[in-house]
């Protein structure tokens, strides 16, 4: 264990080290709040407007929910995103030659991995850490209606995104072998994640097909589950005003707190089963490509 937590050391004095490196991972989810809030809030407020009576629910929870809504979708992203950018050590060791290097200490291939996963765990979660702090601040800014249950477990939801995040790109980051690929990747999980996983805009909104395709994909449900805990506070709020419960369950299918796999209503039970199961298989990957690689050598 000295090995591999003097290695994970290493790696994370290198990321922040790198100010390139982090300054990009860093200003990733400023730059997507100011956005969300510049660009996407108004589509926000004007879907939930438009879908209940005027009058009916004050403006200030009406912003709250937005802030919700943009939250969530911010981390839901970053914890992907910034976990490839973190990852990205494990390559560029490779790239230059450091990797090759340690192989002939007698440092085993196993800790090494075991040393970028870790290390990538704990970098990104400090951003992503950081970049909640900033939302939190945004949300209490708009409407604060989260208790301490929900920031509870919208942190254990970051944890889980940034593990799932961590293992996703571990797996894809062992087949490259250059800085250019790094990049192409990078830009490819940046533009296109968000779509694919609900963030950008809820999958109630896209058609029946491509609902259908989505609700495969382990992304939907981390973001179902984040968009839950930050909106409970909100609906139930909306339930103690007198909002009627059938407008509040609509809400919630339209910002995607509730969905149907193939008319089977999810639980958050089952998001989490899906979150956790996905992150045991991207790591039992992972474990295989560098177990099937020991063998060949």
């Amino acid at each position: 264990m000295r090995t591999v937590t003097a290695f994970v050391k290493r790696n994370i004095k290198l990321f922040f080290k790198d100010k390139g490196m982090f300054f990009v991972s860093l200003i990733t989810p400023m730059i997507l709040l100011v956005l969300y809030a510049t660009f996407l809030a108004d589509v926000y407020r004007d879907a939930y407007v438009s879908s209940v009576p005027a009058g009916l629910i004050p403006d200030k929870v009406i912003d709250g929910c937005v802030a919700g809504q943009l939250f969530s979708s911010l981390l839901a992203v970053s914890c992907v995103t910034v976990a490839f950018c973190s990852n990205g050590l494990m390559v560029q060791d490779k790239v230059t030659g450091v990797k090759n290097d340690l192989l002939m200490t007698p440092v085993q291939e196993s800790k090494l991995a075991l040393g970028y996963y870790v290390a990538s765990v704990l970098s990104t979660l400090l951003i992503c850490v950081a970049a909640t702090g900033m939302c939190f601040v945004y949300i209490a800014i708009q409407g604060w209606y989260l208790s301490v249950g929900d920031v509870v477990l919208i942190f254990v939801d970051i944890l889980l995104l940034v593990l799932f995040g961590t293992a996703l790109s571990s797996v894809i980051h062992y087949f490259l072998n250059s800085q250019g690929q790094i990049s192409a990747v990078g830009t490819i999980v940046s533009s296109g994640y968000g779509f694919i996983c609900g963030a950008y805009m809820p999958i109630s909104q896209f058609g029946e097909g491509l609902q259908a395709v989505l609700s495969f994909l382990p992304g939907t449900y981390g973001t179902a589950l984040i968009r839950n805990h930050s909106l409970r506070g909100v609906f139930a709020e909306m339930e103690a005003l007198g909002t009627p419960e059938v407008l509040v369950e609509e809400l919630k299918g339209v910002v995607d707190c509730s969905f149907e796999f193939f008319g089977n209503t999810v639980s958050i039970g089952a998001m989490y089963a899906v979150v956790i199961g996905w992150i045991v298989l991207l790591l039992g990957a992972y474990i295989l490509l560098h177990t099937l690689k020991l063998k060949r050598k």
